[in-house]
């Protein structure tokens, strides 16, 4: 009787062993290995070393499903310093791994490494990853795609065929001296010499036309296309001539979705888009060009659509005729007011409708002085940009980690909730003086998981239309316009029933927008702006979210390697 007894606690004790043992193996973590490195690459009738993961331009994907983990080994063997951002990845608890330079981490020095522990939550669709170290995400950059859980499936019939479609800039110049030669001299940069489709700027460049990017179809097919505008310093417009796309997703979320015959898409910003190949057996362009306040570059980018089968191929694809002119605000703005959040029981919409803090900021352009008037900026001054008249400083060490270790003489906490001074922001007449920022590492404390509401204000000094990106949080758009947001009459307007959940907005050109978010996720967390050359120039801060009350709720711990400043 004992024996048989002792029996069956061992077999109960191996059963148990055995599922403890399977288990853990389903939670095993993929390890996934990087190696930055420079080389050679050719496009418009020149070569040129251009920094890279593992060899390639754009750079690998990651693949993921919702609620994921990955272990990103990042080994750097180029010649600068380098991070990497997973961009709309929201990291709970873990900014140890969000990756901007000076902010959440010191960079990976030539010869380091760095693991990266990518905690994906509610995110699904496409995102992407970037390098966040000055200028070096030109070619440092890559898709992220987050299939649905296992046992679930997209909320729109499966495509035949899914592929990113990734918008890059191309600048003949070497990227990092280039903006180190513009914030030495203190004027703007030099612009990007072509804009590329998945690397190829295909046929209207020179030297271009064979390498530029095929997409070969099926008549009667639909086909996901995961479009990434991972441009350095221009929105697009994108469009295929004769055919219209579905607009289905938009930052790692499901829309309602937006028929349509172009986008357009900010730096930052991802679109999960179905297009059916239902057009005559042809060639077509798909086509990127810039959306821009101010002329900047104002090139095309196309690849191609190629039908599979039988027919005699046009001397020239056919062009998108429908594809907005670079000035065109208005296309600009009919398509962005259209965009809503799907809302099912599988994808809720959670937007606070009340709110618990309040912050008004003007995004702006400006200049500050030099000695003897010798910058290349305007009248001899140095250009700068800025959020509440703050134009940010890169810190000598990460924000992170002096928070964490109580580290003073880093930052302030007192970057302001209210512009220091107001005036008709987008007229045309502006007071003396509103275009010099004070120089500053300022930041923004808000409790755990309060509810906040952020009006973005543009500034009518250089007005651009700016991608606002939030590290670590997803938003919702509440509202937009142009001209000075009403705070009496303009919240009336909110949309608080299915506003699209989204981690990159676009602020209009002379215009505001108004975004909420719930602060739930402990850690230091980056706000700028998505352009560039206005990151480089100061059009940033940081919030610090502090942790809550229990474990699960507070920051993780640091990693056991952290890289020195």
């Amino acid at each position: 009787m004992e024996l048989k007894r002792s029996l069956k606690l061992e077999l109960f004790g191996f059963l148990l062993l055995n599922v403890f043992v399977l288990s853990m193996a389903r939670k095993t973590i993929p390890s996934i290995n990087w190696v930055v490195k420079e080389k050679n690459y050719t496009r418009l009738c020149s070569s040129k070393k251009i920094l890279t993961v593992n060899g390639s331009f754009p750079g690998p994907t990651l693949y993921a499903r919702k609620g994921d983990r990955l272990i990103v080994n990042v080994h750097n063997q180029g010649n600068y310093n380098v991070t990497i951002h997973w961009h709309g990845v929201k990291q709970p608890r873990n900014p140890w791994s969000d990756g901007p330079a000076y902010v959440t981490q010191c960079p990976i020095k030539p010869g380091a490494n760095f693991s990266y522990e990518i905690i994906f939550s509610r995110e699904e669709g496409t995102l992407w990853w970037h390098a966040h170290s000055d200028w070096s995400r030109a070619t440092v950059h890559g898709p992220i795609i987050i299939f649905p859980e296992n046992g679930t499936t997209y909320p729109f019939p499966k495509p035949h065929k899914e592929l990113p479609i990734v918008l890059a800039s191309w600048f003949k110049g070497d990227v990092m001296e280039i903006i180190q030669t513009a914030l030495a001299d203190g004027g703007e940069p030099n612009i990007s010499d072509a804009f590329t489709i998945n690397g190829q700027p295909g046929d209207l460049y020179n030297c271009s036309k064979p390498g530029t990017f095929n997409l070969l179809v099926k008549y009667g097919k639909t086909y996901l296309l995961r479009v990434i505008n991972s441009v350095m310093n221009e929105e697009m417009f994108f469009a295929v001539a004769q055919h219209n796309l579905t607009v289905v997703g938009m930052d790692g979320a499901y829309i309602k979705p937006i028929e349509t015959d172009y986008i357009m898409i900010t730096p930052g910003q991802t679109m999960d888009i179905l297009l059916t190949a239902n057009n005559t057996p042809s060639h077509y362009y798909m086509a990127g060009r810039a959306y821009a306040g101010v002329i900047y570059d104002n090139t095309t980018t196309t690849a191609i659509v190629k039908y599979i089968g039988n027919y005699t191929a046009p001397s020239t694809p056919s062009f998108p005729g429908n594809l907005p002119n670079y000035t065109d605000i208005d296309a600009a703005t009919n398509f962005t007011n259209r965009i809503r959040a799907l809302v099912s029981k599988d994808y809720p919409v959670n937007v606070p409708q009340k709110v618990d803090t309040w912050l008004y900021i003007t995004i702006s352009l400006g200049s500050v002085p030099c000695v003897n008037n010798s910058c290349a900026g305007v009248n001899g001054t140095r250009v700068a940009a800025s959020m509440n008249n703050m134009s940010f400083v890169e810190p000598a060490v990460d924000i992170l980690q002096a928070y964490y270790r109580k580290i003073r003489g880093i930052y302030k906490t007192n970057f302001p909730s209210m512009p220091p001074y107001f005036f008709n922001f987008t007229s045309d007449d502006l007071p003396d003086d509103v275009d010099k920022p004070l120089k500053s590492t300022k930041v923004k404390v808000l409790e755990f998981n309060t509810s906040v509401e952020i009006v973005f204000q543009g500034v009518n000094i250089g007005a651009e239309n700016h991608p606002i990106h939030i590290h670590g949080n997803s938003f919702y758009l509440v509202g937009s316009g142009f001209g000075n947001f009403d705070n009496t009459t303009d919240p009336k307007g909110y949309n608080l029933v299915d506003p699209p959940e989204i981690n990159t907005v676009g602020v209009p050109k002379n215009g505001w927008a108004a975004i909420r978010y719930r602060a739930d996720n402990p850690g230091v967390w980056f706000m700028h702006c998505h352009l560039d050359r206005h990151n480089s120039w100061g059009m940033n801060t940081a919030f610090i979210v502090k942790n809550g009350t229990t474990r699960l709720t507070s920051m993780r711990r640091p990693p056991r390697y952290l890289n020195p400043c």
